[in-house]
């Protein structure tokens, strides 16, 4: 076991990181705190932990939910968008913001962190190319259409779920196709994370470039909406895209949510105690799960959980199609050991240990999703 320690090590090292999907700007530096200091307790994430995970190219989601309404959701994307960029002004050893696969190569070859953008939420283009456009000239690389809420063109899997849809209509309508064709000219992948059954299919039949799934795990494992049933997995690899795994627990393992929910209502008087103390997120769990270490060591599922939907997506789709979408900082619970941006190198050991070859890690890690990317963009820039 001490060579696949030192190995596992190595092979992470090699291996260009990806990550598709984190939400520290939204839930994080939004909230007047910032990932250049040590929020060790208070987020999953910021530019230590992140170096010392691996990372080497974060996809940074800008994300606000419906109640940003026309004429706000555009300039709070813009906001974050803003707020990233003078992160990097002032770190510009660690992070640099890079809009092509050429540029990112040459920033990972820096040994700084490269960092990118994809909008997650069609409402926060408000219904205007334009906008679209422009959040593409801004650096943004793809686009979730749909949120947990529906757009006015495109059906969310939480609304299609409950029969609701949008104007009693699910899919992609003229408009989303248009979207979605507009999103293939620019060169900006079309994200199916978060929508509904029918507009994947829609999205599917309408693009022409392989498509991008940033953050969902297998249904056939964990019935959730928000996870992909065998047959859209294996749509995915004939399409050439990728799908990332989320790290969230309640989409690995569908007992999770029984668990806590036991483990709060138990713990409800000292929670609404500690809550009233100013003690909140990752610290009030951290603080309650400490105060019952053997209760609380087996609510979390363990990283095999993980491990489990990459290898039916694998057999599914095939190896060149799945990838990893962590959603730090916007989940309360990761699997066991993997409680930061710090732990991606645990998952390369699980994977060594599982039998993949280290050419198979390296796509897992970040190949996949840089290949997707390269095949998205416009034409006679994809090698510049």
């Amino acid at each position: 076991m001490a060579s696949c320690s030192s190995s596992y090590q190595a092979i992470h090292q090699k291996a260009i990181l990806v990550d598709t999907h984190n939400d520290v700007l939204s839930q994080v530096v939004m909230e007047g705190q910032s990932m250049e200091q040590d929020l060790t307790g208070k987020a999953h994430t910021d530019l230590v932990r992140m170096k010392k995970g691996g990372m080497d190219l974060q996809v940074f989601a800008v994300f606000c939910d419906e109640t940003y309404g026309p004429g706000r959701a555009f300039n709070f994307a813009n906001q974050q968008i803003d707020t990233l960029e003078a992160i990097v002004r002032r770190n510009p050893d660690k992070l640099q913001m890079v809009f092509t696969p050429a540029q990112m190569r040459d920033v990972v070859k820096a040994n700084k962190i490269a960092a990118l953008t994809g909008v997650e939420g069609g409402h926060m283009i408000e219904d205007k190319l334009e906008n679209l456009d422009h959040l593409y000239s801004r650096g943004v690389r793809y686009l979730t259409l749909t949120w947990n809420n529906s757009t006015s063109w495109a059906s969310s899997a939480a609304d299609e779920t409950k029969g609701s849809g949008f104007n009693g209509k699910k899919g992609l309508n003229d408009f989303g196709k248009q979207v979605v064709r507009r999103m293939n000219d620019l060169g900006m992948l079309v994200d199916l994370s978060h929508v509904g059954e029918h507009t994947f299919w829609d999205a599917i039949a309408t693009s022409t470039k392989p498509v991008l799934v940033s953050h969902s795990c297998a249904a056939a494992l964990c019935p959730h909406p928000r996870n992909l049933n065998d047959e859209q997995i294996k749509a995915i690899g004939k399409n050439g895209g990728v799908i990332h795994v989320n790290f969230f627990s309640e989409f690995l393992d569908s007992a999770y949510t029984s668990r806590i929910k036991a483990f709060i209502a138990k713990h409800d008087p000292e929670i609404k105690e500690l809550n009233d103390k100013g003690v909140k997120g990752m610290d009030l769990r951290k603080t309650i799960f400490q105060r019952y270490p053997e209760e609380s060591k087996n609510i979390e599922p363990p990283i095999d959980a993980l491990l489990n939907h990459i290898d039916h997506i694998v057999k599914l789709a095939g190896i060149d199609h799945v990838g990893l979408g962590s959603d730090y900082d916007g989940i309360s619970s990761a699997p066991i050991g993997l409680h930061d941006v710090s732990t991606y190198p645990l998952i390369t050991k699980g994977l060594l240990e599982r039998g993949y070859s280290k050419k198979d890690i390296a796509k897992i890690l970040g190949g996949n999703f840089i290949r997707v990317w390269e095949a998205n963009e416009p034409k006679g820039m994809a090698k510049k």
